[in-house]
C-alpha cells in the first residue's frame, strides 16, 4: 500500500494542486464580487511584509502534532471546514429555520488557518514543528491585522477572530461564526483522534515512533484493524 510510518514524508504534488483547486472551486461560490476578489487576492498574493519564512500553502501542515500534522494537512483542513460549514449552514436553515450569510461562512472558512504558513517549519529528521516566529505570533492574530489591512468586512474578520470558540480570546457572537467554529472543531477533533488511533495501534504491533503522512494512512490503519485484527495490520506495517 505503500504507507510511509515513518518521519520522512512527501506529499503527492497533483494531489495538492487538486486540494488547491477545489479550494479555489469554493471561492467562486462567493456571490459578493468584491468579496470573492479579497478572498481570491489573499490566496494568491500573500502578505509579503511579514519577517518569517513560510510554507507553500500546497505543503503546510494544519498543525505539528494535534491535527492534520503531515504535508497538505492544511488544505484538507480547510476543505474539511469549509464543507463542514455550508453542511451546517443547511441544517441551520432547513431544520433550525434560521438565515445563515453564506458569503461570510464561506470566507472565513476558507481563510481561518491561512497565516500557518508563517508559524511552521519542517524539522531536521521529517515532519514539522512550530517555528520561533509562529512560537510568539499565532496564526489568528496574524490572519485579523492582515485582514483589518485589507479592509475586509467586519462580520468575516470576526468569522476568523473567533474560529477558536470557547477556548479563543474571541468567542462566536454570530450564526457564521458559531458554524464555523464547530465546524473547525469537528474537523481537527476527528483528525486528531484518527491519527492517535492509528499511532497507537502501529505501536502495539512493535512499529518504532509510527508517522503517518496522511488521514489515508490512518484510516487504512483502523480499518485493517477492524477488519483483519493484529494479524492483518502487522502485515500491513511489515509491507510498508
Amino acid at each position: 500500500m505503500g504507507l510511509s510510518f515513518y518521519e520522512s514524508s512527501s506529499i503527492d504534488s497533483s494531489n495538492g494542486e487538486n486540494m488547491l483547486d477545489e479550494i479555489f472551486e469554493l471561492v467562486g461560490r462567493i456571490e459578493s464580487e468584491g468579496l470573492r476578489e479579497k478572498v481570491n487576492l489573499f490566496l494568491k498574493n500573500p502578505p509579503s511584509d511579514v519577517d518569517a519564512p513560510a510554507l507553500p500553502l500546497e505543503v503546510c501542515p494544519a498543525g505539528a502534532f494535534q491535527h492534520h500534522s503531515y504535508d497538505g494537512g492544511l488544505l484538507q483542513h480547510t476543505l474539511g471546514v469549509t464543507k463542514l460549514s455550508l453542511t451546517l449552514s443547511d441544517l441551520v436553515e432547513s431544520l433550525y429555520g434560521g438565515t445563515v450569510e453564506r458569503d461570510t461562512v464561506l470566507a472565513g472558512a476558507i481563510l481561518h488557518d491561512v497565516m500557518k504558513c508563517y508559524c511552521y517549519e519542517e524539522r531536521g529528521e521529517g515532519g514539522y514543528r512550530t517555528s520561533d516566529f509562529g512560537g510568539k505570533v499565532d496564526h489568528l492574530t496574524l490572519m485579523v491585522g492582515e485582514m483589518m489591512k485589507r479592509k475586509f468586512p467586519l462580520e468575516v474578520v470576526h468569522v476568523v477572530a473567533s474560529h477558536h470558540g470557547d477556548v479563543g480570546p474571541t468567542r462566536p457572537k454570530t450564526v457564521e461564526a458559531l458554524i464555523v467554529s464547530v465546524a473547525d472543531l469537528a474537523d481537527s477533533d476527528l483528525n486528531g483522534k484518527l491519527l492517535r488511533a492509528a499511532e497507537y495501534l502501529l505501536k502495539r504491533t512493535g512499529t518504532y515512533r509510527p508517522k503517518l503522512s496522511s488521514s489515508k494512512e490512518a484510516l487504512d490503519v483502523v480499518t485493517t484493524k477492524d477488519r483483519e485484527g493484529w494479524e492483518g495490520l502487522r502485515k500491513l506495517s511489515d509491507e510498508s
